[in-house]
């Protein structure tokens, strides 16, 4: 297990622009799989040979939350609007990158002192600071419809990772583990890395229309919820506790067979685990069932502060996930 999640949380890769993290995948894969191909979107499918030839298709998302520039002010500060979910609450003083050329910038707002009486922080108000102080300077750096991505800030510390877009390049870290661990595997297996998750599911509805598989699996980080501040019941999963698998969400009721064999797997292997708690939020195996009626499953590595500048992972519940995916992976499930 070679565990990419630094290098991959580092790369900028925001709805719509997830070129650089394709090609960081591609690269580790292309020796170890049987066939590798970039869809008309810009989903990039890898393709090793089972022993039987039903159609698995296991799937994670590339992108991560971000914005785009949507005006260049005379003053040369950048208004942005979100690409995914994101409260505008975290995003105040944090550090962003824009465009390829990557050009560092600040995220900013009125200051607190010149509020008056109670201002909702939202995107309207919110501008990026890239030290530029004319419309002209800052148009010879970029350019309206530019991507906006959290800066890079991945951190290691003993049994803990963070930094931006853990969600969901912790998935996509686990596909490329389990592309190179050489699994026997017992499906005809596609791997999916898909693009724009957060803005809608768009692209593992035409994946798994290309695909056709007979069942699917679908690899996201979700939520955590345990928070000091929060009570028990308010937390959808917890930090140290293993992978979550997943009965239902927004959108979609995971297959019951599928549920039900991950759960024996890991209780016969005596992997931690735990159920998701909580059904919001929404996740590609939604729109790969509506797409093609094919039977889905969610399993997920808990985190802290998603959709933030700094989600944070405990790596044990991503070992034990991965050790859940390698068992499921040789085995018959439907």
């Amino acid at each position: 297990m070679k565990l990419f999640l630094k290098e991959l949380s580092d790369i900028p890769g925001v709805s719509g622009f997830e070129g650089k993290v394709r090609e960081f995948i591609k690269e580790k894969i292309k020796d170890k799989v049987d066939q590798i191909e970039v869809d008309k979107l810009g989903n990039l499918i890898a393709f090793k040979k089972g022993k039987v030839n039903k159609k698995l298709m296991i799937s994670a998302h590339m992108d991560e939350v971000g914005f785009i520039v949507s005006n260049i002010e005379e003053d040369g500060k950048l208004s942005i609007l979100p690409l995914g979910s994101i409260d505008p609450r975290v995003v105040l003083g944090k550090k962003v990158v824009v465009g390829e050329k990557q050009i560092l910038g600040v995220i900013g707002s009125k200051p607190i002192h010149l509020m008056e009486g109670y201002e909702k922080v939202s995107f309207e108000n919110i501008k990026v600071d890239i030290g530029t102080t004319k419309k002209q300077e800052a148009e010879a750096k970029v350019k309206i419809g530019d991507f906006v991505s959290f800066a890079p800030n991945a951190m290691v510390h003993g049994e803990w990772i963070s930094g931006k877009a853990l969600d969901d390049r912790g998935g996509c870290s686990l596909l490329i583990d389990l592309i190179l661990e050489d699994l026997d595997l017992y499906y005809d297996t596609f791997f999916a890395f898909v693009i724009q998750e957060e803005t809608g599911l768009r692209g593992s509805g035409p994946c798994a229309f290309k695909i056709k598989p007979d069942l699917a699996i679908v690899i996201e980080t979700t939520t955590s919820g345990d928070n000091p501040e929060f009570p028990e019941a308010r937390r959808s999963s917890e930090l140290g506790k293993g992978p979550v698998i997943t009965p239902a969400h927004r959108g979609y009721v995971n297959d019951e067979r599928l549920f039900n064999f991950a759960v024996k797997v890991a209780e016969e292997n005596k992997i931690p685990y735990q159920i998701k708690r909580r059904t919001a939020g929404g996740t590609d195996a939604a729109r790969i069932a509506i797409t093609t009626g094919t039977p889905s499953l969610v399993i997920s590595i808990p985190s802290r502060y998603i959709h933030s500048p700094i989600c944070v992972l405990n790596i044990n519940d991503y070992r034990n996930t991965f050790k859940l995916l390698s068992l499921i992976l040789i085995k018959e499930v439907l």
